[in-house]
């Protein structure tokens, strides 16, 4: 396929254009097997790239968004809790456990019904790659059957799906006198049946979930069955998250929003990927992550959806964008590779959230012309094409058109 008439490519690499987004004017792409082959000058394809040809009318085009931490995989739904909030109630871990109970007592379809819909619903707003986490089980049985559900939609049609076990999410009601004997089954056998289907392994360190020994325990466990490790950390107030992330060298440290200054220059010395979830902070009215600090202290700064039922019902990056901007105090700019390239390199994905020559062919074509577009025209549908593994995979209704007609 050739993309061509791009108005303004964001590649993410500065070989291919100007600053660290490698932002280049009048462009054209190439991508063949599924990658990414050339990247030049507009009408400029040489012999033999042809292929396709898609015309971008001169609009922006950028890597499609990286969501490097959801919990797609649920039943039941928090409307009222989310109310409750609106109404001055304080957010607690312990809301989990209701979303616990209805995965619980939903079908092995159900959940695979219910993730799809909402890996659909990522796709059509530029997600081409997806964490995807358990963690709404809490059994054996039920952490394995969350894991394989999110391995039973992937599909070439949707995002790529990248899958975390995520068994000390909180301790269940059924252990609740006897958190650490729930350690051990996390350790144990629950992770024995779901190491196979994960390549990550999380912990919620933060009081009301696991705390400092705990959560380490579980990270070593992951890691020993040759998990990448990564940290639910410093949330609900100040804590040993981040520190904990430093030290057992996680790739990630996520949600982050009640943090020292000792706390970033931990994070910053040993390259943990700092997470940031606005969406979070958006539902549950907490203090904004200090995303500011973290960027001047060199820290890498990923954003993400959380998409979940209790605390961030949503699966829009471009919103996450644009609250990122509004809120967090980040410029158009960084909010993007943030949410492309920030979030592969959370998950240690090499080449994805760029477009270069050997990357991934998975990219977005906004209905605008530039990314600037994604905050200055918040909440409105701007991803016109979605191209995944090097095919278009979704067309804005009336984009069809223009992708026939071209």
């Amino acid at each position: 396929m050739l993309l061509d008439n791009i108005g303004l490519l964001i590649s993410n690499d500065p070989v291919h254009g100007e600053g660290r987004l490698g932002l280049r004017r009048d462009a054209a792409l190439a991508c063949a097997d599924g990658r990414v082959v050339w990247i030049g000058d507009a009408g400029k394809a040489p012999e033999g790239t042809a292929g396709d040809r898609v015309d971008a009318a001169g609009r922006c085009v950028l890597p499609g968004f990286v969501d490097s931490h959801t919990h797609l995989v649920f039943a039941g739904d928090r409307a009222q809790e989310f109310a409750a909030r609106l109404a001055g109630a304080a957010y607690a871990a312990g809301g989990i456990r209701s979303t616990v109970a209805a995965t619980r007592a939903a079908s092995d379809a159900a959940l695979r019904a219910n993730a799809r819909r909402l890996a659909v619903e990522a796709l059509r707003q530029g997600t081409t790659t997806l964490e995807v986490k358990s963690g709404y089980g809490l059994t054996v049985d039920d952490e394995r059957r969350s894991l394989v559900a999110a391995e039973q939609i992937a599909h070439p049609g949707l995002p790529h799906l990248v899958t975390t076990f995520l068994g000390a999410h909180v301790v269940p009601t059924e252990s609740a006198d006897d958190p650490d004997g729930y350690v051990r089954l996390v350790t144990g056998p629950m992770l024995d049946a779901c190491a196979p289907h994960a390549a990550w392994c999380d912990v919620f360190c933060e009081d009301g979930a696991f705390d400092a020994a705990q959560s380490r325990a579980v990270l070593e466990a992951g890691r020993a069955r040759g998990l990448g490790l990564r940290v639910h950390a410093n949330q609900l107030g100040p804590g040993p998250g981040a520190r904990l992330a430093a030290e057992v060298g996680a790739s990630a440290a996520d949600h982050l929003t009640h943090l020292s200054d000792a706390d970033i220059a931990v994070l910053a010395e040993a390259g943990v990927v700092a997470t940031l979830l606005p969406g979070v902070e958006f539902s549950t009215r907490a203090p904004w992550a200090p995303a500011r600090r973290l960027l001047d202290a060199g820290v890498t700064v990923a954003l993400a959806t959380d998409c979940n039922p209790g605390t961030s019902y949503t699966s829009s990056m471009p919103m996450v964008v644009a609250w990122a901007c509004r809120e967090y105090g980040l410029t158009p700019d960084e909010a993007v590779w943030a949410a492309t390239a920030g979030g592969a390199a959370a998950l240690a994905l090499e080449g994805h959230g760029t477009l270069r020559p050997g990357a991934p062919a998975d990219l977005v074509v906004l209905d605008a012309p530039t990314h600037i577009h994604l905050a200055y025209r918040p909440a409105v549908p701007l991803a016109g094409l979605v191209v995944r593994g090097g095919r278009v995979v979704y067309s804005m209704p009336g984009d069809r058109e223009k992708e026939q007609q071209a």
